[in-house]
């Protein structure tokens, strides 16, 4: 069986728990070694969809905006935290806050060149980082963890969601992805006779069924040192991802590298309505993500990297928008500098319609390597110089 097939049946946990072949526990754990950069890790909070950015945050003074977006633009009076002629949706107030706290920085106009607009294949570009948009099997950070850990470490990486992350995906079992942590526990009983087979498809299977056991325990002892918290989070999956992040943070789980989403982006129509819930939703998790990060003394540790696959058409469809290409990035947290990084939307200067990118993702991504993993990107294939200004 190709390993990247078994990566997806056995190391996913789509429903919380996973029963393994019995044969499966007679092959030995592996002893890992624990990452050497620090505290720091980094959580990715991906939108899928396509988020509109300029509906995000928001070039309030710039008369095109309202001429470009007749029936879905915000607003002078509803926008909200004015700064440089740019300002937040009314729904992001936490954003706001966090910002005004010097605890968020915002990137304008993140894109990549030659854009795509199939949701599928940009969001593959942005989680594999190619240098030329070629096709690359692994993931920009299972690239990382597979040179970061010196043996396979199950929860280096940590995907809380339904279904596997290509971003995470590399040639050993450094992540795993679960929905549900507290629900997730296999048998912990394992014999080691320390040997490999002449096989080697099975001795991937022992290192994956090694994994699993591994990363089920060291899920659950986290769990159980984490502190209470009294931030209550909203009753929504992202708050539940996030709030399950903060658990395993405070608990030590010592991952690098966590990963959730949020879809319902794609707003072609009824826009005001939809990307008004979704922001809600959005600002709501992640603001009390933040207070639960800032009252526990976690927060200079933890950056939060909110993104989409791309931004949408500058010119509004009557109803909503359509894709487009470049938008903002959002990083809270991790002593960033807390400043807007990058010159506002240029509304008068457009490719076919679209914003033209200023600032590479893959230079975003190599900051966050150097600066949050201590770590070269140029080793991972990411040619592009950090950003700088951002930590």
């Amino acid at each position: 069986m190709d390993r990247r097939k078994f990566l997806t049946l056995t190391g996913t946990f789509t429903g919380g728990s996973l029963l393994l072949p019995d044969f499966l526990y007679s092959f030995g754990s592996q002893t890992t070694t624990n990452l050497v950069t620090g505290e720091q890790c980094v959580v990715f909070v991906q939108l899928n969809g396509g988020n509109d950015g300029l509906n995000t945050f928001i070039p309030f003074e710039d008369a095109l905006y309202y001429e470009m977006r007749p029936k879905i633009a915000l607003s002078k009076t509803e926008v909200i935290s004015a700064t440089r002629g740019m300002a937040f949706h009314p729904a992001l107030t936490g954003f706001a806050t966090m910002q005004q706290s010097g605890d968020l920085s915002v990137i304008q106009n993140v894109g990549y060149p030659e854009p795509v607009r199939s949701h599928f294949r940009s969001q593959e570009i942005w989680q594999t980082a190619p240098t030329n948009q070629e096709y690359l099997s692994d993931g920009w950070l299972g690239r990382y963890l597979d040179l970061q850990c010196k043996d396979h470490q199950p929860t280096a990486g940590v995907n809380l969601d339904s279904i596997d992350n290509l971003a995470l995906k590399g040639e050993e079992p450094n992540s795993i992805t679960v929905k549900n942590p507290n629900q997730f526990k296999t048998k912990s009983k394992v014999e080691n006779d320390g040997k490999l087979s002449d096989n080697p498809q099975l001795d991937f299977v022992r290192k994956i069924a090694s994994s699993v056991v591994e990363g089920s325990d060291d899920i659950q002892k986290a769990l159980s040192k984490s502190a209470t918290s009294d931030v209550v989070y909203p009753k929504t999956g992202l708050a539940k991802n996030l709030e399950w992040i903060s658990k395993l943070i405070k608990g030590n789980l010592n991952s690098k590298v966590y990963y959730t989403s949020l879809g319902g982006f794609d707003t072609h129509d009824n826009q005001l309505a939809i990307h008004k819930n979704k922001l809600s939703e959005l600002n709501d998790a992640v603001f009390s993500f933040y207070q639960d990060l800032k009252k526990s003394q976690q927060l200079q540790n933890v950056t939060i990297v909110v993104f989409s696959e791309f931004g949408r058409r500058v010119k509004d469809n009557g109803r909503g928008t359509d894709h487009g290409t470049a938008a903002p990035m959002f990083v809270i947290g991790g002593n960033n500098r807390g400043k807007t990084i990058g010159s506002n939307p240029n509304l008068a200067d457009l490719d076919r319609g679209d914003l033209k990118h200023e600032i590479d993702f893959r230079s975003v991504y190599a900051s966050l390597l150097q600066n949050k993993l201590a770590f070269d990107s140029t080793k991972i294939g990411i040619k592009n110089k950090a950003l700088e200004g951002l930590f």
